[in-house]
């Protein structure tokens, strides 16, 4: 791994620095891009020269398994960005008397040393925020109902959508435009206020349910009595979910703040401790869910009597005056009417 303006920087000078970069404004309280930085200062000086793997780094500092494919998993070139993107902010900001900066040249994943020339004709400008991951569509399907408020974890549960492509959602990239204060309501700001008063983005965590088969000759859900696993196509999430996402990067924009947009059965349990969380999706499909708990008044379930027996519904356990006590779907081809459960905890 290469050092450059530097001939030789000792280890106990290096991760000085480091420390001081990991303990300030910027950084403190990012464990997962301060993981990532000690990792390749160790790297740099254990095996100065070496070109690290994608692989290595996300087997190694972020737990993902050994199957792990970067084509489905961007988890890597998000937070190698992110980290790039702190390190500028925080020389431009905090770190302005510093004589060494540290930097992660664009397409790798090296720590490059620089010594600060002495002469500056001053700070540079803070970057824009790294490319965010987000979805394209109209807005979402409106809400039934939302229980009490608290600041950590939103699940948006969708219901009876069908499947499309997510492609869209982790692939295409934009650079967040900053929006004025004014742009988002006041209600959507108080709303929000939990999630974009910190510095990190929240992972919008979406489903990807289990089908068998090919788009070009048909698809089902996956039925673990009579399928093999290794026939599994999880490529694929709802409609609503894709329109939910771009909806929520369109409130976010205007709240100059970003968000990352990760599959449900990629989540892992240092995201869960270390982020906010949005899931969209229904606990039938975003299987995350059911480990965690959600609404207490509204509940999804199979519908167990009447004409729609056997399909999913939302249960209003406690109804009120005047309040339906299920909600379901239509069932036209194309879906008429939908219903949505917005829970905050």
């Amino acid at each position: 791994m290469a050092v450059t303006g530097v001939p030789s920087v000792p280890r106990e000078v290096l991760f000085s620095h480091v420390d001081r970069l990991v303990n300030s404004h910027v950084l403190k309280g990012s464990e997962s891009l301060c993981k990532l930085l000690r990792y390749l200062a160790e790297r740099s000086i254990d095996h100065p020269g070496e070109t690290i793997k994608e692989y290595q780094i996300a087997t190694e500092v972020f737990g993902r398994p050994g199957d792990f494919d970067p084509r489905l998993d961007a988890t890597v070139r998000v937070q190698t960005g992110r980290l790039r993107a702190k390190l500028a902010e925080y020389y431009a900001l905090e770190g302005t008397e510093d004589g060494m900066i540290l930097d992660i040249p664009k397409g790798a994943y090296s720590l490059s040393i620089h010594a600060r020339p002495a002469i500056e004709a001053g700070p540079p400008a803070a970057p824009p925020a790294p490319a965010l991951e987000s979805a394209p569509g109209p807005a979402p399907a409106a809400p039934a109902k939302s229980p009490g408020m608290a600041l950590i974890v939103l699940s948006i549960t969708c219901l009876g959508l069908l499947a499309a492509l997510i492609y869209a959602v982790t692939q295409r990239s934009r650079t967040q435009v900053a929006a004025p204060a004014s742009a988002a309501p006041a209600a959507v700001q108080a709303f929000w206020h939990g999630f974009v008063d910190k510095p990190e983005d929240p992972l919008v965590v979406f489903s990807n349910a289990e089908f068998v088969g090919r788009p070009e000759t048909g698809m089902r859900y996956f039925d673990p009595s009579r399928d093999s696993r290794n026939a599994i196509l999880d490529h694929y999430t709802g409609v609503g979910e894709v329109l939910g996402i771009h909806e929520l990067d369109r409130v976010f924009t205007s709240l100059q703040h970003g968000i990352r947009v990760k599959r449900g059965r990629l989540l892992s349990l240092d995201d869960a401790q270390n982020n906010d969380l949005v899931f969209v999706g229904s606990p039938s499909e975003n299987l995350t869910l059911r480990e965690l708990p959600t609404t207490q008044d509204f509940v999804f379930r199979l519908a167990d009597s009447g004409p729609r027996k056997g399909d999913l519904e939302i249960v209003n356990l406690s109804p009120r005056a005047g309040e339906e006590k299920t909600f379901i779907g239509s069932k036209t081809v194309p879906i008429a009417e939908d219903y949505a459960l917005i829970g905050l905890v």
